[in-house]
Formats: structure tokens, C-alpha cells, sequence
């Protein structure tokens, strides 16, 4: 034990780095479980605009008219988004990757009970998705994969969807 100076250091030397990538892979799956909340939010919002046929949204884009309501408010959720990654995506820098804007889709599914779709009480579907990159500060060393969080929201309309809305599903963007 005479010659023991500097075991201390060689050990945090060792330690250190996984301990690094153990604290920031945790803080890295709270900011994921945030964007999982927010894109839930964001499509519990957007199902019930599209439930009520929010008319105020639904009808003009950027003040001009459009043949699908569900164009501009799909935009009108997606531009509404609190993260800016969901909102406007990231650019790729020298550290991280680039991310893609949160898609957010408007669809009508068929109702098992009566068959019909975009009726009062048929129901109407949001789904707000953007590919998380994990780790990303570190992406361009170590890729450490991305995956697909996903938001989605089902509500029963209250009015009867435009026929253009209720014919498929709307997304934003394409």
C-alpha cells in the first residue's frame, strides 16, 4: 500500500465516462417522455377542433380559402406546438443531426356501429409524429438510433365533417 497515489484517478478515469453517458441517456429519455406529452397534447387538441368543425381554423390558410378545412388545421396544430423541434425541426450542426417538424394527420375512420364516416358521433382521429434521435449531441460520433413517438387522439364529431375533410386523411406536412 506504500505506492497507491493516483488509483483514485485511474478509477474515475475509467468510471467517469460511462457514468457521463448514464446521466445524459437519462436526462435524454425525460426530453423524449416530454415530446411524447407534448405531441399527445398537441393531437388532444387538434381531435377536439376537428370534433366541433372549429370554424374559425378551419376555414382560411394564411387568408386563402381552402377545398379541405382539415389543411389548415392540421398546419394550425402543428404551427402551434411549444417545442420548437416540433414545431419548425432542427437544422443539422457539426454535434447534432437534423430533425424533421412533428406530421400532424386528420382522419375519419369508418365507424363499426353504422359504417359511416365524418357523421355526427363517427369518430375523428389526430396523430402527431416526429422521430426522436437519441442522444443527438452525440450523433454525428456515435449514432445511437432514432424512433417514431407518436401522439394520437380519437373523439366522437359533434358536427358533421366537410365532405372534402371526411373523404381521407389530411396531413401536415406531406
Amino acid at each position: 500500500m506504500k505506492d497507491s497515489r493516483g488509483v483514485a484517478l485511474a478509477e474515475l478515469a475509467l468510471v467517469l465516462p460511462l457514468l457521463l453517458v448514464l446521466i445524459l441517456g437519462m436526462v435524454d429519455l425525460g426530453k423524449a417522455f416530454n415530446e411524447w406529452i407534448d405531441e399527445t397534447h398537441l393531437a388532444n387538441e387538434g381531435a377536439r377542433l376537428a370534433a366541433v368543425g372549429y370554424p374559425a381554423i378551419a376555414g382560411t390558410c394564411n387568408g386563402a380559402t381552402a377545398t379541405n378545412p382539415n389543411d389548415c388545421l392540421a398546419r394550425y396544430i402543428q404551427e402551434s406546438a411549444d417545442l420548437s423541434e416540433l414545431k419548425s425541426g432542427r437544422t443539422g450542426t457539426a454535434y447534432a443531426g437534423a430533425q424533421d417538424a412533428a406530421q400532424v394527420c386528420i382522419s375519419y375512420p369508418t365507424n363499426p356501429v353504422t359504417s359511416s364516416h365524418g357523421q355526427v358521433g363517427d369518430p375523428v382521429q389526430v396523430t402527431v409524429r416526429a422521430t426522436y434521435h437519441w442522444l443527438n449531441y452525440l450523433i454525428k460520433q456515435v449514432d445511437f438510433g432514432a424512433t417514431p413517438i407518436e401522439g394520437k387522439a380519437t373523439m366522437r364529431l359533434e358536427r358533421t365533417a366537410a365532405p372534402a375533410a371526411a373523404a381521407g386523411t389530411t396531413c401536415y406536412p406531406t
